[in-house]
């Protein structure tokens, strides 16, 4: 039997904290006009600016605050009025100002909400605040031996950080709250939510109580998680460690830790800082951030669909079972996949089983870290609904279609054209079904007295006997009524 852990133990509870940060999709930078784009050689997107140089002033970017009010809005979050800038102070090579501009003690938004499923049940997390900032470069140490580098071209990019209360309870949790979170910026256009490319990063702050406790314990911030999978092994590796040590009496260090994916576990990094550390104070060269009632009724009436209500709208319009819904609108671009391809044939409940089996499953077998890329698909949308019209307008079978996606995904080329080139218009005409159901019976005719002798869990035998004498291509329906005809069933 495993050994019980630690956490069960100790009758423990985790207490879990997360912090978000959102990269925004904006042309340019969030204080000047150098691109925001990723992929850009080392530091081809920087100016004076981005750069620190004495004597720049930064000017708001108005398309990152358009999208931070989006963001609100999309959370149920209330919106301030009038926020003000804040310098962080800290000095760190990838910073070049040796501050960051962020917002303090006045955020933009606060109070907000994120709801999703978790196995089956609704969960909501709370959010204390949403604030704008600038993000940091990027420290480069694997390229040399000897030296660490600098590349800039993030630094100044617009982020949000989405800073949760202490709501979650688990790893899982934690993934499927990100993975709503994820979903909803998505689905707003405001960023590509990549956490492989760090688009969105997590911070995880971790604590243990015992049971039935109502103080929290010390925490830890595990810093940079990168992928949902990373999230849940750090949050479950620190809750074991945590709960090891307060059970063998020890004490909890705040302290910030970073997660080594290689050896499965959180290791220290620093000390934990708290604000006075950062010595925050206000941005001189920044006036503070209004944001009237005309402002954001402009932007909430260009708000796209959001998740849950395209999950709501998919169940009614189209009839579909809420957990089909939900499957294909969790990710906007699948969501848009499915709607094109009902589009161009109406069958929504026949595409939704083909979109949510083998669709997906070819979507997920060249996923870069466990990121399905729809966009790349080896078919189409038009594809896929030509297929399906034939499998409704009875030129071929449920079985064949399936030997004509497999096709379709390795060629390219429509269903119909497969099925022409290679003969797999089904058998309508029930004299040749029934000829090879004539030669079934009677290659099997013990089975068949038995059949008749009552077992009629044989029924099923002479079916895949007869669809495998036709190569599949009998009409089923056809099959199942002539067999029963002949074997007296």
């Amino acid at each position: 039997m495993a050994r019980q852990s630690y956490y069960e133990e100790g009758g423990f509870e985790a207490v879990i904290g997360l912090e978000v940060h959102c990269q925004l999709a904006t042309a340019t930078k969030l204080f000047c006009s150098c691109p925001a784009a990723f992929g850009a050689g080392p530091n081809e997107h920087t100016c004076p600016v981005c750069l620190g140089m004495p004597g720049v002033l930064p000017v708001l970017n108005r398309r990152a605050v358009e999208y931070a009010i989006r963001a609100a809005l999309a959370t149920e979050s209330r919106i301030n009025t009038v926020s003000r800038w804040a310098r962080k102070n800290y000095f760190y090579p990838d910073m070049p100002k040796a501050y960051q501009i962020t917002q303090y003690e006045q955020p933009y938004c606060e109070h907000g909400r994120v709801i999703f499923d978790l196995d089956g049940q609704e969960r909501t997390v709370r959010l204390t605040r949403i604030h704008m900032e600038e993000d940091a470069g990027k420290s480069i140490h694997d390229l040399s031996p000897k030296w660490s580098m600098v590349d800039l071209n993030r630094a100044s990019v617009p982020l949000l950080e989405i800073v949760s209360e202490p709501d979650v309870r688990s790893g899982p949790e934690a993934s499927a709250y990100l993975r709503k979170l994820r979903s909803i910026v998505r689905y707003l256009g405001i960023s590509d939510g990549n956490m492989n490319e760090g688009s969105m990063r997590c911070d995880a702050n971790v604590s243990l109580r015992r049971r039935g406790a109502d103080q929290y314990g010390t925490r830890t911030e595990t810093k940079n998680l990168n992928s949902f999978r990373s999230v849940e092994r750090a949050i479950a590796f620190e809750i074991e460690r945590q709960a090891e040590i307060l059970l063998d009496g020890g004490t909890i260090v705040q302290e910030t830790r970073l997660w080594d994916a290689d050896r499965g576990e959180t290791r220290t990094m620093r000390g934990k800082e708290d604000a006075h550390d950062y010595r925050y104070f206000p941005d001189p060269d920044l006036m503070p951030l209004v944001i009237d009632d005309a402002w954001i009724a402009r932007v909430k009436s260009e708000m796209p669909e959001l998740p849950d209500a395209r999950r709501a709208r998919f169940a009614s319009q189209y009839a579909l079972p809420d957990y089909d819904a939900g499957v294909l609108t969790a990710s906007k671009e699948l969501a848009d996949w499915f709607e094109q391809a009902v589009a161009i044939h109406s069958n929504p409940k026949s595409l939704a089983n083909w979109v949510m089996g083998d669709v997906i499953r070819i979507a997920n077998e060249s996923a870069v870290e466990g990121e399905a890329d729809y966009a790349k698909l080896p078919l189409t949308p038009a594809q896929l609904a030509g297929l399906v019209g034939l499998i409704d307008d009875n030129t071929i079978s449920g079985k064949i279609a399936k030997t004509v996606f497999q096709k379709m995904v390795g060629t390219g080329d429509d269903a119909r054209t497969i099925v022409d080139r290679e003969g797999l218009v089904q058998v309508t005409d029930e004299g040749a079904i029934v000829e090879v159901v004539d030669r079934v019976i009677a290659a099997n005719a013990d089975k068949a007295a038995e059949y008749r002798s009552g077992k009629d869990k044989l029924f099923g035998f002479f079916v895949g006997q007869v669809m495998k004498e036709s190569q599949g291509k009998a009409n089923p329906a056809s099959v199942n009524r002539l067999l029963k005809e002949r074997l007296g069933g």
